[in-house]
C-alpha cells in the first residue's frame, strides 16, 4: 500500500474513486462521532483504565507492554506521514494523511484494553476500531488506504507486544 501511495499507482487511484463515492454518504454528525473514537482524548483513557485494572490484578508487565504499544503508534505513524506526504481527501493542499493516526490509536488502545481486561472484549474492540476507520473515511478525513495501512500497522504493533507478553509469561512460569 505504501508503495502505491508513493508512486500514485492504480491502487491509489482506485482508493481516490472509492473515497469520492462514499464521502458524506451518511450524516456528518454520525461520521464525526465515529471518527472521534480515534482521538487520544477518547481512546487513551480507555487504555489507561485497562492498564490500571491489569496492574491491580498483578499483571504489571502486560500493562507495560500495552503502554509501550501505544507509545509506538506516534513513533511509527509520524515518520510515515512525513515520508509519504499524502494529501487529504478534502484538503489537497495539506499533507500527512497516510497512515491514519486515529485508526492506529483506536486499534492499539481498544484491542490492548480488551486483552488487558478480558479476551472476550476483543470483538467489541474490533468493532470500535472498524467504526473509527469507517467514520474517518465517510467524513472525508482519510482515504480508505490510510485506514487500511493503519490497521496493518496496528496488527504489527500489537503482535510485537503480544509476543513480548507471551514470552514474559513463559519465562515467569519456567523460572517459578
Amino acid at each position: 500500500m505504501t508503495w502505491q501511495v508513493l508512486v500514485h499507482g492504480p491502487l491509489t487511484r482506485l482508493d481516490e474513486r472509492v473515497s469520492a463515492a462514499v464521502v458524506d454518504s451518511v450524516p456528518r454528525r454520525l461520521s464525526e462521532l465515529a471518527s472521534d473514537l480515534g482521538n487520544l482524548t477518547v481512546a487513551l483513557p480507555v487504555l489507561a483504565a485497562a492498564m490500571a485494572y491489569a496492574v491491580w490484578h498483578g499483571r504489571r508487565t502486560d500493562a507495560l507492554y500495552a503502554g509501550l504499544a501505544m507509545a509506538a503508534v506516534p513513533l511509527l505513524v509520524i515518520p510515515l506521514k512525513e515520508w509519504t506526504a499524502r494529501p487529504g481527501p478534502l484538503e489537497p493542499w495539506a499533507e500527512g494523511y497516510y497512515p491514519s493516526g486515529h485508526t492506529a490509536t483506536a486499534m492499539v488502545a481498544y484491542v490492548g484494553a480488551a486483552y488487558l481486561v478480558s479476551h472476550r472484549l476483543v470483538p467489541a474492540a474490533a468493532v470500535l476500531t472498524a467504526v473509527t476507520g469507517t467514520g474517518l473515511v465517510l467524513r472525508g478525513y482519510h482515504w480508505p488506504l490510510d485506514v487500511l495501512a493503519s490497521l496493518c500497522l496496528g496488527f504489527l504493533i500489537l503482535g510485537a507486544g503480544g509476543i513480548a507478553a507471551v514470552s514474559s509469561r513463559c519465562t515467569r512460569r519456567s523460572s517459578g
